[in-house]
Formats: C-alpha cells, structure tokens, sequence
C-alpha cells in the first residue's frame, strides 16, 4: 500500500529543480519509485511529477553528428527508433532488453539509469548500510545475485541494462539543477561504495538529469548482450557492452562495460588492452575474456559469475568478429 504524499506537478524545468530542492522526490515514468515507496524501501512527503515537461523529451540529432535523447524517452522509444538501432546497437540492444514490455512503454530512459539497487535486503526489511544501517547483510547472507567487483562494504549490483551501453558508447548526461547546468561523462555518474554507501550517482537534491548526449558513432560497432534467470522481466545475472572500431583487421578502439556485477557499470579496462592492435580471433578473444574477470571477488554464492562473464564476452566479441 501507498504511503500518505503531497503530489505537484511541474509546470517547468525551473519549478521542477525548485521542488525537488526543497524535499520533492522526481517521478518520471514511476516504474521504480512507485515500487519502492509502497515496499517501505524509503518515504516522501512530496513527490513532483516532471511527465507534463515536454522539453525533457525526445530524440534528435546534434550538430556534431551525435544524438540527444530527453531523459523521459521512454525506452521502447529508444529501442525501436531506427537510427539509434544502426549507428549505437548496444543502446538499443539494452533498452530492449530491459523489464517487460508493459514497463518500457512506461520507463523513461532518465529513469532507468537513476533506479535503486534491486538488492532483496535493500528492498526488504533490514536496515542495512545502504538505509542508514551498520550491517551488509549480503555478506554472511544470500548472496547469488550480488556484486564481484568493487563491492567493498555494499554488495548491490547496479540493475540498468541501458547504463552500461551509454558508458560504452561514451554517452555524457546533462543536468539541471540549482547550481546550474552541466556535462559529466556517464562513466563518472555512478558512485561506488567506498565513495558513498547510501548514494548510487552524483546527483544532489534539485538535480534532474535532463539529456544523454551521444558522440558521433566513428565507425564504432557496439553491441549488447544480457544473461538473466527468466527469458522476460528480470534483471542481468551479468551482461557486456561492447564498443568498438576496427581497421586493417585489428582493434584500434576498445570499451567493455559488464553489467549485473558491480555496484555501477563496470568497465573491463585492463581486458580492453589486451585487444587493443589485436586481430579479433579466438586466441585474442580468449584472453580479453580471462581478463574481464580479473580481480573479481566473489561472495560465497555467486562465484558462478566469473564463468558466465567469461562465456559472454567470449560470445559477443565472437559474434562481433
């Protein structure tokens, strides 16, 4: 059951970065924040709807030969638009793969990448470190679908499909908020653990992202794949985005992003070097796959993720080659 909230609607950006300033929670496509606040998982006392602001919406090309997609793009809007499908695949490969059909009809993009962990003591009844808590009950507890890389004192997995795909594609976010307007690399959106346990992204009260802003594709082909428990409306167990460019037969551009691993999109930076001014064959792919994997810390259940990202890197480069 819903808790008791006030609910305003925005008539601007402004009023909007105003609201939320003072205490308003952001609701957008609501697939996350509706669930969350009749689980109990956190309250509000005013919830500001941003659904009238039309401004914040869209798909565009931009004068550098990039793409701009408004934060409240739903996602079967990314997934099936063609352009988006050709130049950045593993964007629209995510989108697609995201929830069920019923949600991405109703999930904006902004949205998807800002959801809270979908960590079952986080969601449940345990005041764990991420609500205020002292205890991470993944460590001693269930722990198959939790994190083996860069957990540390939280073992959340960051659960947007899309993410991954924007940091591979080199994506940047554009955010509106009280101290005005400005560009972060997607990649540094996301905050770890150690960097704060109750946050997931920079975002400070009055933020709302409002743009992601693509680069010109350069001759990147990129793709997406996701390895989940059921064949519809579930999240990744882990997943790859891959981004890359090739000439005269070698890699001269790489970026590997895993998903369902990690606390934010993790990048596999050490496995792009290896592929970097490397045929993409068997031997070369085999060994960037060992190497997406280094440094993993499985908990005591979830060791099986170490094999399944190896098998999905090996298969999505394959498939790529």
């Amino acid at each position: 059951m819903l808790p008791k909230f006030t609910l305003t609607r925005a008539v601007s950006i402004s009023d909007a970065i105003r609201q939320t300033k003072s205490g308003g929670m952001i609701h957008a496509g609501g697939t996350d924040l509706l669930g969350c606040l009749r689980d109990g998982v956190f309250t509000a006392d005013k919830i500001v709807s941003i659904q009238g602001l039309n401004a914040l919406r869209g798909i565009q090309l931009t004068s550098d030969g990039g793409m701009r997609i408004g934060a409240l793009t739903t996602l079967t809007e990314v997934a099936s638009h063609p352009t988006i499908a050709r130049r950045y695949t593993a964007l629209a490969q995510a989108a697609a793969a995201a929830a069920s059909p019923q949600l991405r009809n109703q999930g904006t993009i902004g949205g998807n990448i800002c959801q809270r962990p979908r960590c079952w003591y986080f969601r449940g009844d345990f005041r764990c470190l991420r609500k205020g808590g002292e205890t991470c009950f993944a460590v001693d507890g269930e722990n198959e679908f939790h994190c083996i890389f860069g957990g540390s004192q939280c073992y959340i997995v960051h659960p947007s499909d899309t993410a991954p795909a924007l940091v591979a594609l080199e994506a940047r976010a554009r955010i509106v908020g009280p101290g005005g307007r400005r560009v972060v690399p997607l990649e540094s959106f996301f905050i770890l653990p150690r960097q704060n346990v109750t946050k997931e992204n920079l975002l400070e009260p009055g933020d709302i992202v409002s743009d992601l802003i693509l680069p010109p594709p350069d001759g990147i082909r990129s793709s997406y794949r996701k390895v989940r428990a059921r064949g519809s409306w579930d999240f990744a167990l882990a997943g790859v985005a891959l981004a890359l460019k090739a000439a005269d037969h070698r890699v001269e551009k790489a970026r590997i992003v895993l998903s369902g691993v990690a606390p934010a999109p993790w990048r596999a930076a050490a496995a792009e070097e290896v592929l970097l001014e490397k045929p993409l064959d068997a031997e070369t792919i085999s060994r960037v796959a060992a190497a997406c994997v280094n440094g993993a810390e499985p908990l005591s259940q979830n060791a099986y993720k170490i094999d399944l990202v190896k098998g999905i890197v090996e298969e999505s480069l394959l498939a790529m080659a």
